[in-house]
């Protein structure tokens, strides 16, 4: 049987997740008052590749606290309420914190390979014919000019912790149908994973920032299990 040993009390919103979902609120809030002004805040906070002019060194911290619509914002906090509640629980709030910084940045990481190799023709095409491609450098439509923002990738990192450190607890898909989270957590990983190597025509979801937060997360705990860091037994 696996046991884990707590670090800190049962808490509905333990500090870490309290003040993460407070963040990603308000944030959110200032997104939509500053459109009014014309101002979007995905330019400055969301990640860019690094070869776009809009890319700043912050935004693969910065990009995890902004989201493109309610739902997007709603699903994501509820994701990191439900799942990490019990992982920040038993961790403590230190390392649920270094566990979902280095998913989140895992997830910007991953993202960023992908760029870089979906945009590599496209680069070397800016590289051969500069001066046509300079009036498109800077337009939103550019290929080279389109953000990834929210904190799906540290959410995963989350939800694999969860599997990982309770893999026989059960998860109840709609409230009503019951699954074990190590298979939960397979299942996942595997449609993310079809789903980026497919690549739809519109599918804006950036699939394989969601498997590096996974993959991260993985190497993470696997660190602290093997240093006697993580109480698993």
């Amino acid at each position: 049987m696996q046991q884990i040993r707590p670090s800190g009390s049962f808490q509905i919103l333990p500090p870490v997740i309290k003040n993460l979902i407070i963040i990603n609120v308000l944030v959110f809030l200032a997104k939509i008052g500053l459109e009014n002004f014309g101002v979007d805040l995905d330019y400055y906070l969301g990640l860019f590749y690094w070869k776009s002019p809009y890319f700043r060194f912050w935004q693969p911290i910065t990009h995890l606290f902004m989201h493109g619509s309610f739902t997007h914002l709603l699903f994501n906090m509820f994701a990191l309420w439900m799942m990490g509640n019990t992982v920040e629980t038993y961790l403590g709030a230190k390392k649920f914190m270094i566990l979902y910084l280095i998913s989140g940045l895992g997830a910007a990481f991953c993202q960023l390979m992908v760029y870089h190799f979906q945009l590599a023709e496209l680069v070397e095409m800016m590289k051969l014919y500069p001066q046509e491609y300079a009036e498109f450098y800077y337009h939103p439509n550019f290929p080279l000019n389109t953000p990834m923002v929210g904190a799906s990738g540290a959410v995963f990192g989350v939800l694999f912790a969860f599997g990982y450190m309770f893999p026989n607890a059960m998860i109840y898909l709609y409230f009503a149908i019951p699954i074990r989270a190590k298979y939960f957590v397979a299942i996942y990983a595997a449609i993310e994973l079809f789903s980026g190597i497919r690549n739809s025509v519109g599918d804006n979801v950036a699939h394989f920032a969601h498997l590096g937060g996974m993959v991260f997360a993985f190497f993470l705990l696997a660190y602290w299990k093997k240093t006697g860091k993580l109480y698993l037994r």
